[in-house]
């Protein structure tokens, strides 16, 4: 792996899952690509929304799985970068796509080029396809009572800017979800 060593956090609910990811929101910034990972049920989903939170978004998020793409304005001085505020999400889902060519048909690379964040469901199958420098989350459920919440998150970069932001996104998200 030529990037920084994963960060493995563990989150025992729901809302602390969607807490995590509003966390993880204020460290992006325009032309970032968020690669959610995950099993059905590993709580993609409800990661988007805790995202969309820390941006500012306070619509509901649901997910894109029928419409592929949902974009969400993000209210002025609702997102903080260090460089630029970002101004939409972008929410996909690839999960009914058969094809790297349909998921490049989409554009989500064009579409963050505009001040935009995107947040892709089923992102290890996009991944090819988006280049290099997006951040991976994967989300595994623990146990077998789903209705837990409890979950392994694992947040992953090779390259782009991540790395030069790693030592900031582990701080941020160090706490109060110890390492697993």
């Amino acid at each position: 792996m030529n990037g920084p060593e994963p960060l493995a956090f563990r989150t025992h609910s729901a809302d602390e899952t969607r807490t995590l990811a509003s966390s993880l929101a204020r460290c992006c910034g325009p032309g970032d690509v968020v690669l959610l990972v995950g099993d059905l049920g590993a709580g993609k989903t409800t990661f988007a929304q805790g995202f969309a939170a820390g941006l500012g978004i306070t619509e509901p998020v649901a997910s894109p799985t029928f419409t592929l793409v949902r974009e969400y304005p993000v209210p002025p001085g609702g997102a903080r970068s260090s460089v630029e505020p970002v101004l939409v999400l972008q929410h996909a889902d690839v999960y009914r796509l058969d094809h790297l060519a349909e998921i490049v048909d989409l554009g989500l690379g064009e579409l963050v080029e505009d001040g935009g964040v995107a947040l892709v469901e089923w992102g290890d199958v996009a991944a090819p396809v988006l280049g290099p420098g997006a951040l991976s989350v994967r989300l595994v459920a623990e146990g077998h009572d789903d209705d837990l919440g409890q979950r392994t998150v694992t947040v992953t970069a090779t390259d782009g800017s991540w790395p030069e932001r790693w030592s900031v996104l582990r701080s941020v998200l160090g706490h109060p979800w110890a390492p697993s």
